[in-house]
């Protein structure tokens, strides 16, 4: 009766610590859409960046190897992004989209295939 009594509670535990970060993260006013939708990805030799709502014209795109090193920008991008990726090694890299006081409003990671 006394493992019952552990697992139960355990069980209880994890629900409860569920549903508790998933209350702290709803409100903290996590946002439900994404500024912008990339594809394909993984990507061979070009990626789309998209936007879904909000755009400003004097955002900046920023790229980052997976290293940190900031390999490629754009600032005042545009509402479609085609980036060709010829230059780009294979591996995984990372995407900023930042406004124009810096703030980064979304970020993502992409993979290049080679």
């Amino acid at each position: 009766m006394r493992k019952f009594i552990y697992i139960l509670s355990f069980f209880i535990g994890i629900t409860f610590t569920s549903f508790a970060q998933n209350k702290l993260a709803s409100d903290q006013g996590a946002p439900s859409a994404k500024f912008m939708k990339f594809y394909p990805n993984p990507a061979a030799s070009a990626i789309n960046f998209d936007f879904q709502r909000g755009y400003d014209n004097s955002f900046s795109l920023l790229i980052f190897n997976f290293m940190g090193k900031k390999v490629y920008e754009i600032k005042n991008t545009p509402s479609r992004i085609n980036l060709n990726l010829e230059d780009f090694y294979r591996g995984i890299y990372v995407f900023q989209l930042r406004d124009k006081n810096g703030a980064t409003l979304e970020s993502g990671k992409f993979q290049v295939l080679k």
